[in-house]
């Protein structure tokens, strides 16, 4: 594994309609820690529920894992609790990413806090563009990433749905959907 004095740290954006932003991200958590690189996965929308990533997660020392959201709020009925919510975990965002302990983050659907206007692409992106160090990776998932992250981000993904199972009436299966 490269040193974090030789290596490049790459902020990456998974955003965009279709299925897949978080389970590529998660693949790349899988890749680094495979490579015993130390990851922290911070997930701002999902709620406490198990998933499989989770439990797979647990069977690594090289992963600490917080899902600190209060669930799917697209439908919300107390935006201010959201807003609350979504601004203490970019708080602890910060923390992590300034602790310096960790080879790669995961800032998992903050982009749909961006979407919601909880907070603004401005402050993530100035605040990756001054405090995140050279050899961290970072990844931020979800629909509607901001303009500002997009232009200071190295790579980008916008995943485009062609069609999802759902629109069938297929419900979530474990194992594809958590």
């Amino acid at each position: 594994m490269k040193t974090r004095e030789n290596r490049q740290g790459i902020v990456l954006v998974n955003t965009g309609e279709g299925k897949g932003k978080s389970s590529s991200a998660i693949g790349m958590v899988f890749r680094a820690a495979g490579w015993g690189m130390k990851v922290c996965v911070i997930q701002y929308i999902k709620g406490k529920w198990q998933t499989g990533e989770q439990k797979a997660a647990e069977r690594f020392d090289n992963i600490e894992w917080h899902v600190l959201g209060d669930g799917f709020t697209w439908d919300t009925k107390n935006p201010e609790q959201d807003i609350k919510t979504s601004r203490e975990i970019w708080e602890f965002s910060q923390a992590k990413i300034l602790s310096q302990e960790f080879d790669l983050v995961l800032l998992d659907e903050i982009n749909y806090c961006c979407g919601y206007n909880w907070i603004s692409g401005q402050e993530i992106a100035d605040f990756i563009s001054t405090h995140k160090p050279a050899w961290m990776h970072l990844i931020l998932t979800g629909r509607n990433a901001a303009p500002e992250v997009i232009a200071m981000a190295q790579t980008v993904t916008d995943m485009q749905k062609v069609k999802h199972a759902y629109a069938q009436g297929i419900k979530a299966e474990q194992g594809i959907e958590f």
